[in-house]
């Protein structure tokens, strides 16, 4: 069993003004897409401009914290909005849904193509392979808070998470997440966004990639004490959010080659 790092969740602290680790994950993950962003638009004939992937990012960055605020309260903690419908705004009590995110930034996505004249998948598939950096970097964040801990196991890299009632040996499946959406997935799109595709298939990819990488790590992941398992001892909330993404994803990716012509492609 490994010794997990504890590390201050807070990682400046000026007076009463902290700044937690969680933050900035948050914030690195939106400059890493605005710097990754703003070189393929400095790209010769990329169609964009560096202010504009700056209003992207803003854009976007709005997204995700409202649309990931209002997607655990929908989906995680419904009762508990209803008991205190504050709760929606208290973001400093912590509580983020990266599928209410996604909706969120999905929404952003369509008012900036509308601002900037731009096609809505035009605008999709240029940002959507940076999002796994963000995501890459708020697992770590949770791992630094030592939240959403894994399940009970007796792997050798198991860690005991300060936070845990129970106190027991569990998969570090933050990192494993970290790894899978993150890493592995920025890889991935970034590799096939590096040519062009059709209209959509880089986001449809994306929703595939992220619900199968999802689905995966679920397996690992402790579920929600206040939710547990859905069905069958197994199913998770996150496997039944993330199942429509692998779906669609797949939708799109088909549509996408059938409908869309490959730009630059010769046609015979």
């Amino acid at each position: 069993m490994l010794q997990y790092p504890e590390i201050d969740p807070v990682a400046i602290a000026i007076g009463p003004l902290q700044v937690h680790w969680y933050g900035l994950m948050y914030l690195f993950g939106f400059v890493a897409a605005w710097w990754l962003g703003t070189r393929r638009a400095a790209r010769p004939g990329s169609g964009w401009t560096a202010q504009q992937v700056s209003d992207l990012v803003f854009y976007s960055a709005l997204g995700v914290i409202v649309g990931g605020r209002v997607g655990y309260t929908l989906f995680y903690n419904f009762s508990g909005f209803l008991n205190d419908p504050v709760s929606l705004v208290k973001l400093w009590q912590g509580g983020m849904s990266f599928h209410g995110g996604a909706l969120g930034v999905l929404v952003a996505f369509g008012v900036f193509a509308r601002k900037a004249g731009k096609r809505y998948f035009e605008v999709a598939d240029f940002i959507v392979p940076m999002v796994p950096i963000g995501l890459c970097a708020g697992r770590i964040g949770n791992f630094i808070n030592g939240e959403l801990w894994g399940r009970v196991t007796d792997v050798p890299w198991a860690m005991v998470f300060p936070n845990d009632p129970s106190q027991l040996a569990r998969h570090p499946s933050q990192l494993y997440q970290s790894l899978m959406e993150g890493l592995l997935l920025f890889i991935v799109l970034w590799l096939y966004s590096a040519r062009p595709r059709p209209a959509g298939a880089v986001t449809g990819l994306f929703g595939v990639g992220y619900g199968t990488a999802r689905i995966i790590g679920e397996f690992f992941r402790q579920p929600d004490a206040h939710i547990g398992f859905i069905a069958f001892d197994w199913l998770t909330m996150g496997m039944l959010l993330s199942t429509p993404m692998v779906i669609i994803g797949l939708g799109m990716m088909a549509w996408a080659y059938k409908k869309n012509p490959v730009p630059g492609a010769v046609t015979r």
